[in-house]
């Protein structure tokens, strides 16, 4: 009888722990709809490398980020340039980092908020761009107790032939439209990797910069959720992001 209580006991444990490993491979099974907002929310906190020198820095904590890059982050998600409220700006640094997000804007303003004393609001400070178009593709995702970690790889599309075919046809719009020209594919080092016509579309670029992934660098970012205070929707905000590899 002791034997078979045993037995049974042993196979309640390997039980359980099977249904313990099934639900845990569940929980980790990432869906689309957490990969399309996984993508969208990295795109919101996504820069321009000419403007933050990192498209999206390396750091160790949220609260370490480059503040150059924070500030821009939050210019790029406002909808209002021109009259900006201080409350505005501290309020859309939490929504799009969470509230571990300690950073405190400066009143008196910075290179990317301009201060008007008299009306006490502030004003967007003006950006110019290249004609590197900065750009990442999701790698790898991992569900984690926390969040997600995901990887993502890094390129640049250099659309420098588009501007010279604008500059050409100035006096013929239309000729713009139906111009073919080369986009070249370029690591954050930029060299140049591979070509893309830009009549092969967005698919097509990626389907190039992932058959030479090797060549390009990829960055880890380890992403936290967070409720939401509308139906409870899950908010996720950005912990740490690892260096290029």
């Amino acid at each position: 009888m002791k034997k078979l209580v045993g037995i049974v006991c042993i196979l309640l444990v390997i039980f359980i722990g099977m249904f313990m490993y099934q639900r845990e491979e569940i929980q980790s099974v990432v869906t689309a709809s957490e990969v399309a907002s996984i993508e969208q929310y990295i795109s919101q906190i996504y820069m321009w490398k000419e403007v933050t020198d990192d498209a999206l820095p390396a750091f160790e904590d949220i609260n370490t980020a480059p503040e150059k890059w924070t500030w821009e982050v939050v210019k790029k998600n406002l909808n209002n340039y021109d009259e900006i409220t201080y409350e505005q700006i501290q309020q859309k640094a939490k929504e799009l980092f969470g509230e571990a997000f300690t950073q405190v804007f400066p009143k008196e303003g910075n290179e990317n908020f301009t201060y008007d004393q008299e009306q006490d609001l502030y004003q967007a400070t003006g950006i110019e761009l290249d004609s590197d178009n900065d750009a990442f593709l999701l790698n790898t995702i991992q569900k984690t107790k926390e969040g997600y970690t995901v990887e993502i790889v890094e390129y640049i599309e250099d659309y420098s032939e588009e501007l010279n075919v604008e500059t050409e046809a100035v006096d013929e719009p239309d000729a713009v439209e139906e111009a073919e020209f080369t986009i070249h594919i370029k690591n954050i080092q930029g060299e140049e990797i591979t070509q893309v016509k830009n009549t092969e579309g967005k698919d097509k670029i990626i389907e190039q910069v992932k058959a030479n992934i090797e060549k390009f660098s990829k960055k880890t970012i380890y992403l936290e959720q967070q409720e939401g205070e509308e139906n409870g929707e899950i908010v996720k905000c950005v912990r740490s992001v690892s260096a290029p590899v």
